[in-house]
């Protein structure tokens, strides 16, 4: 398995730390709003590559924190006279919120910043201990960049060129420096502001330390992946690395993976051009799994433009998979009623005067016996099938082939759905007279297995339709019926206006939200 590591400029052998287990810490996004769509964008990378290497069957241990004390965070509890901690716990349910919208599996451990506050204190301390921290007169705690002599190996530039680029952090003290390029680790309180002591000041700390704190505590001091958007590589991840190496005495992460920009309508997003948007402004007009759905749909390093236009051909492209699973589930539907229909004929043969009623118990069996079934392993399924179908399901095999080639050349996920698409329009074209329910059972089961990896759910959730709607149907399958054929036909063009589209299939009628 191939990773793309930004430390080195190039793919990699992923080879863990430690034989068959994968320590992954992904920067979460700092809780004083709703999360935008760019900090949706790491969080449905890495969860694809956390369920990837689950597949693979590596034991996974996943972190991702959220900053919860920052100056925006404060600023906000300021505008609304309420501590900021109120406001941090808010949006810290608000993006689990649309976490679990966009089938974001939680952490296994989702850390705060303000529960880590004495592992900080204790780095920082043994940081000032080793001579590669110092404190101002003011109490600020800066990190001395000058005593690294690798600072600046994962964004590939001189010490010299990377002042230029270092993020303003506004603390007293800052003329106090010894070197431009050194970093806060703990700084004064200001009135009005949360704070905790320590032997330096009263105060709290700066923005970098609190994921070395965090990944240490909960991985250890080797991790196997340090994941982030791109905007991360400097100078969070740089100094991270700094202080963590010099702190823990050896490396930090073997792979360091970045996810590419998201920019809306080709131009950075930027809430003061307007072109701002939250995933909760987004998901009222799509489906969340469509927003998931987008942005795998291109490689994770790669920039990403987000628009209208591309939001429906991710749409489009999701449905044709939804309706390639709707096909395969209408058929092992049709083959288990046809199973049944002969049952309950054999049954009727035997003693005309069976009744009714113990036909829909010996139906309501079958169908118990097949949801049993499905509890049952892929291998086992498959041994029930004929020899016909057995060649045709292991000439599928391809498809699990390619889809595996993809995800492991540094997980190309854009890829991996073009393989699923192949695979949808090999399951569309099979014309199998007489193929088995287990036969059209397995097909599902490996498609759902592939969009499983993506987050993608084949299950479409439970719609509940207006009284109204459901009483327009019946009565377009009664118009049918009795051949009033312009009845139905008012009642579809109805049901359409009302945004319900009809299909009629050998199964019945069937309908989508359009």
């Amino acid at each position: 398995m191939k990773v793309y590591n930004t430390l080195s400029k190039q793919k990699e052998e992923l080879i863990p730390v430690e034989e068959g287990k994968i320590k992954i810490y992904v920067c979460g996004p700092t809780v004083y709003d709703y999360i935008h769509i760019g900090n949706a964008r790491p969080m449905i990378v890495f969860d694809t590559v956390r369920r990837y290497l689950n597949y693979k069957g590596y034991d996974v241990k996943y972190v991702s924190n959220f900053t919860d004390v920052d100056d925006k965070i404060i600023n906000k509890a300021l505008q609304e006279g309420i501590p900021a901690g109120e406001i941090s716990s808010r949006y810290i349910a608000e993006c689990k919120t649309d976490m679990e919208a966009l089938e974001v599996l939680p952490a296994d451990v989702h850390p705060l910043a303000t529960e880590e506050i004495s592992g900080m204190i204790e780095m920082i301390a043994d940081l000032v201990g080793k001579g590669y921290a110092y404190a101002a007169k003011d109490g600020t705690v800066y990190f001395r960049t000058g005593k690294s002599k690798s600072y600046g190996k994962l964004s590939h530039k001189k010490l010299e060129d990377l002042q230029s680029g270092h993020r303003t952090i506004q603390v007293a003290g800052n003329t106090q420096k010894e070197s431009e390029s050194d970093f806060v680790l703990w700084k004064p309180k200001k009135d009005g502001e949360p704070y905790w002591e320590s032997p330096w000041c009263d105060g709290r700390p700066g923005w970098h330390i609190e994921c070395s704190v965090m990944a240490k505590k909960h991985l250890g001091t080797e991790i196997d992946i340090h994941g982030g958007g791109e905007d991360l590589i400097f100078p969070h991840h740089e100094n991270e690395i700094a202080q963590s190496e010099a702190a823990n005495g050896k490396s930090f992460a073997k792979y360091w993976m970045h996810n590419g920009f998201l920019n809306i309508e080709n131009k950075k997003m930027s809430k003061s051009d307007g072109n701002f948007f939250t995933v909760r402004e987004v998901t009222e007009k799509y489906d969340p799994q469509v927003l998931r759905f987008f942005m795998l749909s291109a490689h994770y390093r790669s920039p990403l433009n987000f628009s209208r236009d591309l939001m429906e051909a991710a749409k489009a492209g999701l449905d044709r998979i939804l309706t390639a699973a709707d096909h395969l589930r209408r058929k092992i539907v049709q083959t288990e009623k046809t199973k049944e229909d002969g049952n309950a004929a054999s049954i009727a043969k035997k003693d005309g005067n069976v009744s009714s009623v113990f036909e829909k118990e010996e139906a309501a069996a079958l169908a118990a016996e097949e949801k049993e079934n499905t509890k049952q392993s892929a291998e086992r399924r498959t041994a029930s099938l004929t020899a016909e179908e057995k060649a045709i399901y292991e000439e599928s095999n391809v498809f699990v082939q390619k889809f595996e080639a993809a995800m492991e050349d540094d997980f190309n996920t854009a890829d991996g759905i073009s393989v699923i698409f192949e695979f949808v329009k090999y399951c569309n074209t099979l014309n199998l007279e007489g193929a088995s329910g287990a036969f059209w059972q397995a097909l599902y089961e490996r498609l759902n297995r592939l969009c499983d990896i993506m987050g993608i759910l084949l299950e479409k959730k439970e719609e509940i339709l207006d009284t109204q709607i459901e009483d327009l149907i019946t009565q377009r399958t009664a118009a049918k019926k009795n051949k009033d054929f312009a009845r139905a036909d008012e009642i579809r063009a109805t049901l359409l206006e009302q945004g319900i589209a009809l299909e009629d299939t050998r199964e019945g009628v069937i309908w989508k939200r359009v």
